[in-house]
């Protein structure tokens, strides 16, 4: 699976293969999707131009953002969401997006770090893991790529470290 070889098909989506990558089966369905390559990178090199880039869940969030930070794959994602292409993550991937992550009891690295500064979000990880079904809709009156999904209620589940604060109040 994360060695899958091949052509590119119409839509390019690009999930970072972290080194303590978790959950990334979240993932499967998209190799479902006719038209849809998925491709698992670990490099800047590997990476090239996809069409979306996908952070996913890892069991370090603090330690494998430095490993993107010091491989390039940070630098060539932030070029990439510079370019209004789409990056997302998922789980710790997502908390990577915020712009600081700190860990005052020491349940991964310890410390503070900087995040890669693409959402107005902080995380705080805490001693105790959150684990829990949850429910939400999306916001009504979206626009641009999710708009699609304006007001469309999902489930799922809720699995952190602590909570991520969005920082400008929305």
């Amino acid at each position: 699976r994360f060695d899958k070889k091949g052509d590119v098909g119409l839509i390019d989506i690009a999930v970072i293969r972290l080194p303590r990558i978790s959950n990334f089966t979240d993932f499967n369905v998209l190799e479902c999707v006719p038209g849809v390559t998925l491709r698992y990178v670990k490099s800047a090199a590997e990476l090239k131009h996809p069409d979306l880039i996908i952070i996913p869940g890892t069991k370090n969030t603090m330690e494998d953002l430095l490993w993107m930070r010091q491989n390039g794959l940070e630098a060539s994602i932030l070029k990439h969401a510079a370019e209004d292409k789409p990056v997302f993550g998922v789980c710790g991937g997502y908390q990577m997006l915020g712009m600081e992550l700190s860990d005052p009891f020491g349940v991964e690295a310890g410390g503070t770090i900087q995040g890669m500064g693409l959402l107005p979000a902080k995380t705080v990880f805490e001693k105790e893991k959150t684990r829990t079904r949850i429910t939400g809709r999306f916001q009504t009156g979206m626009s641009g790529l999710l708009g699609g999904l304006s007001g469309v209620e999902i489930e799922g589940y809720e699995i952190h470290m602590g909570p991520t604060q969005i920082l400008d109040g929305r």
